[in-house]
């Protein structure tokens, strides 16, 4: 093994920031970089002692989380508990309340010692306590200790989530708890709601606490189960040196070709996504290179910030990883998480074409050339320094996709284990080329280990916390039948159209705006849990579908996550946007507006997911029920219908299209979105072909391409 962090060009712009990487940061880089530990895995730079506490807390929670996923059999209230203590223990040393950019606070204030002694006392008081309350029938007025620890736990939980993913979320989940007040038997007697009675608030409080569709409900036991093993595994691959070797791969094979500094981010986020479900930790994680590649190439700083922001996006939906609202999908519709991933595969791979086609077309619009040989990674070299990278991913990919009975957070954990033998042996065999002695060698890469181990851990809190927030919602929803009453509205307003697929496109319509301005506070885990809870069941009913049929109902969840995942780049929020300006010193919300156009592409694939489950691989009423060989043409008619939607939506494909061009190709893009027969298929492959042959006969002759932007 040789060291696949070092650089391997002479170009400081294409070196990979690896444990070995000494060429300093630029201050834009810096910036994004804070942006990334103040929203995902808090922004204090503590020293001493008070970081060798979150060191210790950080270390013992993945060791509690590995624990637990050998032995299998810890009651799942315990087990949700004990996550949420060492999330709450976390965040209030990590996450400060305030967020000043650039003066990063040096200690924990005495007000977030109380608050986070709190805050896990009383998710650890549940812990002992459980059974008892259980056995009580729930939280009851007369043990006013179960009551204060309840109360404690809804605060306190609303707190944490307010410094750890924003304010979004607490304040719809007072909204909810107010919701749930109202009524003649509630708290809050002066108003009346059609769909409840009302519940007073130590009614509230045991169904929140102490009920399993409440904060300890689903989506914190998926947290708990599964996403914490699932990132566990992304930080320590990335700690490898993982991601720098994929970006070294894609530069060394993209890097030459028209536009390849921007094919070769793509790329790389692709490959990243695979292990890591962060659209922000992505941009920064490959963006510190591609971004100023692509800028010196011709891009401008904001198109150059867009590509990396849209191509990190999607790394949400590459399997196995996709995030934290993947596993809760799989929950959700009581499917095995191999099944989903396999549905998942061929959008996803839909998804980074469609995006490699918008690079291409803005390199055509630019007129540029790729990058010298010379100054990129020699591919054969970089596969040859990082192919043992692929043992563990392979392994855990092969596993989970070939093996029905395969337990995810076993396969996960055994894929972790791999990887600290892994880690250890590399840095003994870069130490003989370094000088170091074994024994110092082994110590560095324990130390390399820990520090993996609490960046897997740091970046759990907004997840477990976002889960357990969630749980306040999706409780609410359940006893107030809430949901129901969303369902009549819609129904009504969809039943002013007469045409059936009118009524789903303006149901869709409505779901796919919604998640849009959710998602603009919302991560993408807390959106998906709250259109899941809301939106879905109203979608399935306009439409028709069982909704015990996983099926029916996979094509309705993958279209609200995708949009969920589209709102990470919605201006005027987007984070990723702001994070990727910061590293091309380009306009954040610019560039935000830039990434919502190429993600366009994103909503067109969501709605052909739905119109076309065989996209999913669904057949005959059931999942994986079409071979993939039959898949093909499909596949092959939706990337066509993606490739004109993106020329047209940039208005360009040998050169300009005129207006009539224009809709030219997006009504032949919509046509694709519906599978139809084979005539109209054609049809609108002659549109497209119209085009091209109109825009080849206009032209006079190719421009000469430049390599780099003058």
């Amino acid at each position: 093994m040789s060291d696949p962090t070092r650089p391997v060009s002479s170009d400081p712009s294409l070196d990979a920031r690896g444990p070995h990487h000494h060429t300093p940061m630029t201050e834009g880089e810096r910036r994004a970089i804070e942006i990334v530990e103040a929203a995902e895995t808090g922004g204090r730079k503590l020293f001493g002692w008070q970081q060798h506490l979150v060191t210790i807390i950080a270390v013992g929670w993945c060791l509690f989380q590995m624990y637990a996923a050998w032995n299998g059999t810890m009651v799942p209230t315990t087990l949700r508990a004990i996550h949420l203590a060492f999330a709450f223990a976390l965040a209030f040393l990590v996450f400060p309340f305030r967020k000043t950019p650039g003066q990063p606070q040096t200690r924990v204030p005495w007000s977030d010692w109380l608050l986070g002694a709190a805050a896990t006392g009383s998710a650890l008081y549940f812990v002992a306590q459980y059974a008892n309350i259980a056995g009580n029938g729930g939280i009851r007025a007369d043990v006013p200790l179960d009551l204060i620890a309840g109360s404690a736990l809804v605060v306190l939980l609303l707190l944490t989530a307010w410094r750890t993913i924003g304010i979004a979320m607490p304040l719809i989940s007072m909204a909810f708890i107010l919701f749930a007040f109202m009524g003649a038997k509630g708290l809050i007697k002066g108003i009346q709601t059609p769909f409840h009675g009302g519940y007073t608030w130590p009614q509230l409080i045991g169904q929140l606490a102490t009920n399993t569709e409440g904060i300890f409900g689903t989506a914190l036991g998926v947290s708990a189960q599964i996403v914490f093993l699932f990132v566990l595994f992304g930080a320590v691959f990335d700690k490898m040196g993982a991601g720098d070797w994929f970006m070294r791969v894609a530069q060394g094979l993209l890097g030459r070709f028209r536009g390849g500094a921007a094919k070769a981010s793509i790329v790389s986020s692709g490959l990243n996504g695979i292990i890591s479900g962060s659209s922000v930790s992505n941009v920064v994680t490959g963006g510190n290179i591609t971004i100023g590649t692509m800028i010196r190439t011709g891009y401008s700083r904001e198109k150059a910030g867009a590509i990396e922001v849209a191509s990190s996006s999607n790394g949400q939906l590459m399997p196995p990883v996709m995030g934290a609202a993947a596993f809760i999908m799989a929950q959700n519709l009581n499917i095995e998480y191999r099944s989903l991933i396999l549905a998942a595969a061929i959008p996803a791979f839909l998804c980074y074409a469609a995006l490699l086609v918008v690079a291409h077309i803005e390199a055509l619009k630019l007129n540029l050339r790729g990058l010298p040989k010379s100054e990129l990674p020699p591919v054969r070299r970089t596969l040859l320094e990082g192919w043992y990278y692929i043992l563990p991913l392979g392994y855990l990919i092969g596993v989970l996709t070939s093996n029905p009975d395969a337990n995810p957070e076993r396969i996960a954990l055994y894929t972790i284990l791999i990887m600290v033998v892994m880690m250890l042996v590399q840095e003994v065999f870069w130490g003989r080329k370094d000088g170091r002695t074994p024994l110092r060698s082994f110590l560095d890469g324990g130390r390399k280990l820990i520090d993996a181990f609490e960046a897997g851990a740091r970046s759990m809190v907004g997840i477990a916390v976002a889960t357990a927030a969630a749980g306040i919602i999706v409780g609410i929803v359940t006893v107030t039948g809430l949901g129901f009453g969303l369902a009549d509205v819609v129904e009504g307003v969809s039943a002013l159209f007469a045409n059936e697929f009118v009524r789903i496109l303006v149901v869709l319509m409505m779901g796919q705006l919604i998640a849009l301005i959710l998602g603009m506070g919302l991560p993408t885990t807390a959106n998906y849990i709250l259109m899941s809870a809301l939106i879905v069941p109203i979608i399935a009913r306009i439409a028709g579908l069982d909704t015990s049929n996983p099926a029916e109902m996979l094509p309705v969840h993958m279209f609200v996550f995708y949009f969920g995942i589209m709102a990470d780049s919605t201006p005027p929020v987007a984070l990723a946007a702001f994070a990727a300006a910061a590293i091309s010193g380009g306009d954040p919300v610019k560039t935000g507006v830039q990434a919502f156009k190429y993600e366009l592409r994103t909503a067109l694939l969501a709605y052909m997911m739905f119109f076309n489950p065989q996209l999913l691989l669904i057949a005959n009423n059931r999942l994986g029920g079409l071979p993939l060989g039959e898949a093909i043409p499909m596949v092959l008619f939706a990337f066509i219908g993606l490739v004109a939607f993106s020329a047209g939506t940039l208005r360009f494909l040998h050169r300009r299209t005129n207006l009539v061009q224009t809709l030219l190709l997006l009504v032949a893009s919509f046509i694709l979105i519906i599978p139809t027969d084979i005539v109209w298929n054609l049809g609108a492959l002659a549109l497209i072909a119209l085009v091209y042959f109109w825009q080849k006969a206009g032209r006079t002759g190719p421009p000469s391409p430049v390599t780099r932007a003058a």
